[in-house]
């Protein structure tokens, strides 16, 4: 229904209907309109119903199909599938599986504080080189120290035999 010489918005200009168009019964939606709601409505109860049929054949509650998947049955190997589980239906007993991942990580993790106890123990290769290079460190600075103590001593006594 063009209302002028140009064209509006893709969106349209609103018509509203008149009050007199109202009680005439000529408003602007089309008089198939209750009828084509009824028939949806009726159609969405059927599709109701044969879904509640379909879940009391099949007891395992199979998930819902999106467009065309219930229409075609296609077995793609890389589909993952929802792992939805409600609260009640829960096995608190069930042991849950690892991934290979999540194992391998888990035995890292075990084998790494092994090792670091080990360490603390020192009985692995690189604990016994740092214990022997600390044990020479420790006699150096040891060695060290004498000496500079010797020095400390030899000069105050060139001090006291200088003033006498």
């Amino acid at each position: 229904m063009g209302r002028g010489k140009f064209k509006g918005k893709p969106t349209g200009r609103r018509n509203f209907s008149t009050p007199e168009e109202i009680a005439a019964g000529t408003s602007g939606r089309p008089r198939s309109f209750k009828k084509n709601v009824a028939e949806a409505e009726e159609e969405e109860e059927e599709i109701e119903e044969s879904e509640e049929e379909e879940s009391e054949d099949d007891a395992e509650g199979k998930a819902k199909h999106k467009g065309t998947e219930g229409i075609i049955q296609i077995e793609n190997p890389n589909l993952v599938k929802a792992k939805n589980i409600k609260a009640k239906e829960v096995d608190l007993g069930k042991t849950t599986e690892l991934s290979r991942r999540e194992r391998e990580e888990i035995e890292k993790q075990k084998s790494h504080e092994r090792y670091m106890k080990l360490q603390e123990q020192g009985k692995t290769d690189q604990a016994k080189k740092d214990l022997e290079r600390l044990a020479l460190i420790r006699q150096q600075r040891a060695d060290a120290a004498k000496k500079r103590e010797e020095e400390k001593a030899a000069k105050e006594q060139r001090k006291t035999e200088a003033r006498k």
